[in-house]
């Protein structure tokens, strides 16, 4: 009787230790099972984070009827499904592994006739379910998108690469949250040096919490002060497949649909994955109206305001004449009636991304012809600027990922403020500017501009051009892939 006396007293005291370390929730559970004569197991959960309908028809119905067993159920998680602890350990350690079991979504059971403490794994997330990815248009591919559910991110990976050398390193960061984060990558593609950086990096955080991919993006990133992303995101399992495959590493985050994807370099911005779901061609026509799209929305607006307040001779006689016209009355420069016009645009693009869908876009399209034409009615602004701003923004759209149609903006406004101050000089000079740091990023050790700077001809077939596939290598990778090989 003493013996069973102090086996209560452990149980009592690692429950007070719990629920201490818990707060005393309303979810948590704590329910005494008779199993045989006289003897019972105590079996303790967060309600709000197990399956109810396993639970009971899995653990407490058959440890009632005495058929408990530890082969997993259908439902159960690939590992750490089963674990025990004997009770002799350390009370503090004993409580910490049993409070972090049940913030994990796991059941657990002490035996104190046997001394020993079985967690078992009956998490039950609410998730969404597979859909189309609401962030990247999809026009011929597989319509499937990434969840808030890391397993079944790492299923939808699983399911296009079938190969033994697939690799799934496991890390929690994050000392509040203490988020998952995989580091995904294939052992027979994927430099050791890259694998090795990576690593490196992730285990280099140190952060209270993790919610989302971009937490994860801005400790690792090659350089801070850069408008220009060095890692790319992508909630389509067939894009980050695609990256996988070409020797890259992916970083997968639980809790968000964005998966980051390195290396990256700046032509691979202007390719989408729709190019390699249709004739080559048309994708190389594609990527080509991309790159000038860029240097449209970056540059057209400055030189506008370059030629028209400092450089006149530039433009045909029968144009300035039309545009001096158009500006009569109009009290701004050309510079502040393109800045004011640009700042007005984005805000509108923002209060339409903000905006219930039902009117986002009615608002973004209407406000934008309403206040351009009463602008331009009311003396405010020529019809020129209002023709320039509206072919930029179209323009911006034009690039397949966000975060870099968000860098074109930011370079563009820089542009502008150069051209109103210094004209054509100050253009020249934030080119110089750009072309230099540009060259001076890398990302994970790969130079920016490759296969431009430094120049690779093989790997053109792939960036500017896309090459039909029979002429390409299927089995070659990347060069900077390769060049990080060599690299001891």
């Amino acid at each position: 009787m003493p013996r069973s006396k102090d086996k209560q007293r452990t149980w009592s005291a690692l429950f007070d230790h719990v629920q201490k370390a818990l707060g005393s929730p309303p979810d948590l559970i704590c329910r005494l099972v008779g199993v045989k004569e006289e003897q019972s197991v105590q079996c303790m959960y967060l309600e709000s984070m197990v399956d109810k309908k396993t639970l009971d028809d899995y653990v407490l119905k058959s440890l009632m009827a005495g058929t408990f067993s530890e082969v997993k159920h259908p439902d159960a998680a690939a590992d750490g499904f089963f674990r025990e602890l004997p009770l002799s350990l350390k009370l503090d350690e004993l409580a910490k592994q049993t409070t972090d079991a049940l913030l994990a979504g796991q059941c657990v059971l002490v035996d104190t006739d046997r001394e020993r403490l079985y967690t078992i794994d009956m998490a039950a997330p609410q998730q969404r379910q597979v859909s189309e990815p609401k962030s990247e248009s999809i026009i011929r591919g597989p319509h499937e998108g990434f969840t808030e559910s890391i397993d079944t991110n790492v299923g939808l990976i699983r399911k296009r690469i079938r190969n033994p050398f697939l690799r799934i390193e496991k890390l929690s960061i994050g000392r509040q949250t203490r988020t998952t984060v995989l580091l995904i990558y294939l052992k027979n593609l994927a430099p050791e040096r890259l694998v090795e950086e990576a690593r490196r990096r992730l285990s280099a955080i140190e952060t209270d919490s993790v919610l989302e991919s971009a937490y994860i993006e801005e400790y690792i990133q090659d350089r801070i002060l850069t408008p220009f992303p060095t890692l790319t995101n992508t909630e389509r399992p067939d894009v980050a497949s695609a990256h996988l495959l070409d020797g890259k590493v992916a970083i997968m985050i639980d809790g968000t649909p964005n998966m980051l994807l390195a290396p990256v370099t700046f032509l691979e911005f202007f390719s989408s994955p729709e190019d390699y779901y249709q004739r080559a061609d048309i994708a190389t026509f594609l990527r080509w109206i991309r790159l000038i799209s860029f240097f449209t929305a970056v540059f057209v607006p400055s030189l506008f305001v370059a030629a028209t307040t400092f450089h006149q001779e530039l433009i045909p006689a029968q144009l300035l004449i039309s545009l001096s016209a158009q500006r009569e009355g109009v009290p701004f420069q050309a510079f502040v009636e393109v800045l004011m016009m640009e700042v007005v645009f984005e805000i509108i693009r923002e209060a339409g991304l903000r905006m219930p869908r039902a009117v986002g876009q009615a608002l973004s399209i209407v406000g934008a012809i309403v206040l351009g034409q009463a602008a331009v009615d009311a003396g405010l602004i020529s019809a020129a600027v209002v023709i320039v701003v509206a072919i930029t923004g179209i323009t911006n759209f034009v690039v397949p990922v966000y975060s870099f149609g968000m860098s074109q903006r930011l370079v563009r406004f820089s542009f502008i403020l150069l051209a109103g101050t210094m004209g054509l000089f100050g253009i020249l000079c934030g080119s110089l500017f750009l072309a230099a740091h540009l060259v001076s990023l890398k990302s994970f050790g790969v130079p920016y501009l490759t296969s431009v700077a430094p120049a690779n001809i093989a790997d053109w077939q792939d960036e500017l051009f896309r090459a039909p596939r029979p002429w390409m290598n299927g089995s070659r990778l990347p060069g900077f892939i390769n060049l990080l090989k060599r690299r001891k």
